[in-house]
């Protein structure tokens, strides 16, 4: 997602993805985990003026998540330069992941093609309703671009 190119982060025990699991939750609460491969789909990444990258271009692009090579979901998202100083681009990303259980929305500000990327989970539909969590990619906008999501499902009344 952060790469030049663009690419879809959708997009899994790792400790930098969530150290410590049960610091954030409560005990009740159920931690799901998903270790998944990202298969880029589109892209598109119009160039507003001033012509290279400058404050507010935005690239966009979508993918497939697949596990043990069968695609289990889709995603799809954008990101948008909030900062560019020199070679130094800072931006601002948002995704949305559509699997059989629900959606998961999850944000993040990165550099450009930094690798890995942890993203907060910021909510979710369905079975994550209420989803907290990190999802962490690596080799983003590449053949081998993977996600690892710590998801914290609520304790429901």
């Amino acid at each position: 997602m952060m790469a030049a190119t663009g690419a879809l982060l959708v997009g899994s025990g790792l400790s930098a993805c969530g150290e410590d699991a049960g610091a954030a939750s409560m005990p009740d609460d159920r931690i799901e985990i998903l270790e998944l491969a990202v298969e880029n789909d589109q892209f598109g990444a119009p160039d507003l003026a001033p012509a290279g990258a400058s404050v507010g271009d935005v690239s966009a692009y979508t993918g497939w998540l697949t596990k043990d090579g069968r695609r289990v979901g889709q995603g799809g998202g954008s990101c948008q330069n909030v900062r560019v100083d020199g070679a130094e681009i800072t931006k601002q990303c948002v995704i949305t992941v559509r699997l059989e259980q629900g959606s998961l929305t999850m944000q993040a500000l990165g550099q450009l093609d930094e690798s890995p990327l942890d993203m907060a989970i910021t909510g979710g539909t369905s079975d994550y309703r209420g989803a907290q969590g990190i999802v962490r990619y690596w080799d983003i906008a590449k053949p081998t671009e993977r996600l690892r999501a710590e998801i914290t499902h609520p304790t429901r009344d």
